[in-house]
């Protein structure tokens, strides 16, 4: 699934890449950018101008809050994502499928305090960034756990344990 977010849903883009979906996003997109995008790579828009819906748009999903933890939730709901199948594979800044790379290959590239507590890492390819799992990713998924929705055909939800 391949989504594309238009300009007032950047904080949603991001949580999306966070979970590992396939966002497209940037400041260009709205209006006809957002629909001539949307159609040539095969995009479903998410968006919060009622606009579109008036501009015969591809497949597209009207975002209803402005709380970007709502938007999350409707997004997982309406198209019965799991958020936590494939968190952390993605860069939230580029979009890109993060590739592991070795300790070794990192020391030089993060902080000396992370080298010497952090065992595994990943980077992405097209912007270099580097990612290694913290407390920060702990954080995520328990906002992730409070999302409270039901994992896609298990009856089991994603709020926090029982």
């Amino acid at each position: 699934m391949k989504f594309i977010a238009d300009r007032m849903l950047g904080r949603l883009a991001r949580w999306l890449r966070i979970i590992g979906q396939d966002v497209t996003y940037g400041p260009h997109l709205t209006g006809a950018g957002l629909l001539r995008a949307a159609r040539a790579d095969g995009r479903i828009i998410l968006t919060r101008d009622r606009r579109v819906a008036r501009r015969n748009p591809p497949e597209y999903i009207f975002i209803q809050s402005d709380r970007f933890r709502e938007q999350l939730r409707q997004v997982v709901q309406a198209f019965g994502l799991d958020p936590l199948q494939d968190a952390f594979t993605r860069c939230v800044d580029c979009n890109t499928l993060l590739q592991p790379i070795s300790k070794e290959k990192v020391e030089e590239k993060v902080p000396p305090y992370v080298f010497s507590t952090q065992e595994k890492f990943s980077t992405c390819p097209k912007c270099r960034r580097i990612y290694w799992p913290a407390t920060h990713e702990q954080k995520m998924l328990e906002e992730l756990r409070a999302l409270d929705v039901e994992a896609p055909g298990s009856g089991n939800k994603f709020g926090p344990p029982s």
